[in-house]
């Protein structure tokens, strides 16, 4: 079977973890330090490593004090972990529908929503802002309209680990208050599970910190003997050392997965470009995408199919696709609090989006074989 989406994990890696395991530290230790140490050096931000990207967004939002009443924004086509750390704070969800052109928030519709809010004497606390399949948003745009508007921004950069934007590599920091990473398997690094955030704000990161582990403060009397104190309400949320020893390993080949990603982009680019009822993803003129995703669109009721009827066809001759993403409203738990009718470009892309096999081990040969099976199907 062909995944869309597969690990690499090298005997680099492997001997880093085995390496941790044998040591005196086996949950939190150096490696932890030493990972958080040589993310800051990569995206020029300091950082604290967590136990998932959720766990990151959660986080996040402690750090920004959310609480009831307040009002956090995000697009409809991102994972449910976006929403939820939301409604974990009790804050309240607010959706703005994607830019067909860039699959990001649509940022016309985004200053709409907030010149309604500011009418009604309201505002948001904060923006959820993804950088979908690894294609940066217009970051200088929402830089400026949370000055503008008064909002806390989070990149939500999961996709996006080595992409650029305006050629900087380490520009999530820059743009956004809080960035968060997820470095789970199918992710442009792995860690198995695993996450970070990163700010340029140090505060936030200590008390991100602090909340990781129970919301402990480690100390020393003097005798050295160390004690601890709950200072806040806090959660389990820290990465293993052997973790982060296979993070710091993936870490220094982000520019080698990247390439290989690219190339392969690169060649689906090439295959689909004038296929009648294909459209293939977006690059914005100001970003150079990592390629976490590949998704492509079929106009399915053109060729009088369907998104199921693809899978199926797909999956029979071994090729495992997947759909990046049912739409928040489109969940059970959410369908009563949102209306569909008010995201049309999400439910336009969301019956069209397919992600196919893109990850840094696919052949040559097995891109061949996605290529002419799709263009076989569409035909």
């Amino acid at each position: 079977m062909i995944s869309y989406g597969k690990h690499f994990i090298d005997k680099e890696d492997i001997k880093q973890a085995i390496k941790s395991l044998k040591s005196d530290f086996i949950t939190q230790g150096p490696n932890v330090l030493l990972f958080e140490k040589k993310l800051k050096e990569k995206f020029s931000a300091h950082a604290a490593a967590l136990s998932s990207g959720t766990a990151a967004l959660h986080l996040s939002g402690k750090a920004l004090n959310w609480s009831s009443g307040d009002i956090v924004l995000t697009v409809p086509i991102t994972f449910v972990a976006t929403a939820n750390t939301v409604l974990y704070s009790g804050a309240k969800l607010g959706l703005v529908d994607i830019d067909p052109k860039t699959l990001n928030i649509d940022l016309n519709i985004l200053e709409k929503k907030l010149k309604f809010l500011k009418k009604k004497g309201k505002k948001i606390k904060s923006l959820i802002a993804v950088d979908y399949a690894g294609n940066p948003c217009d970051w200088e745009s929402i830089k400026y309209l949370s000055k503008k508007y008064n909002f806390s921004v989070i990149n939500d950069n999961c996709h996006a680990i080595g992409s650029k934007y305006k050629n900087s590599f380490n520009y999530a920091a820059k743009y956004a208050d809080i960035v968060t990473h997820s470095y789970h398997a199918v992710k442009n690094i792995t860690t198995g599970e695993g996450g970070s955030v990163l700010s340029k704000n140090l505060k936030i990161i200590k008390l991100i910190k602090n909340l990781r582990t129970h919301g402990l403060k480690y100390f020393k009397n003097s005798k050295k003997i160390s004690f601890y104190d709950m200072e806040n309400l806090g959660f389990n949320y820290r990465l293993t050392d052997f973790q982060s020893a296979i993070g710091i390993s993936q870490l220094k080949k982000i520019n080698i997965f990247v390439k290989k990603r690219k190339e392969i982009a690169k060649f689906y680019d090439e295959a689909f470009r004038n296929v009648n009822n294909i459209i293939i993803p977006p690059v914005s003129k100001y970003s150079s995408h990592s390629y976490h995703l590949y998704p492509i669109q079929i106009d399915f009721e053109k060729i009088n199919s369907s998104k199921k009827a693809f899978f199926e066809y797909m999956k029979k001759k071994k090729i495992l696709l997947q759909s990046h993403y049912l739409p928040i409203y489109r969940h059970s738990f959410y369908r009563k609090k949102f209306n569909l009718k008010e995201f049309p470009a999400s439910e336009n892309f969301y019956k069209r989006q397919v992600s196919i096999p893109i990850f840094y081990t696919l052949k040559k040969k097995e891109m061949l074989k996605v290529t002419s099976l799709i263009k076989e199907f569409v035909k």
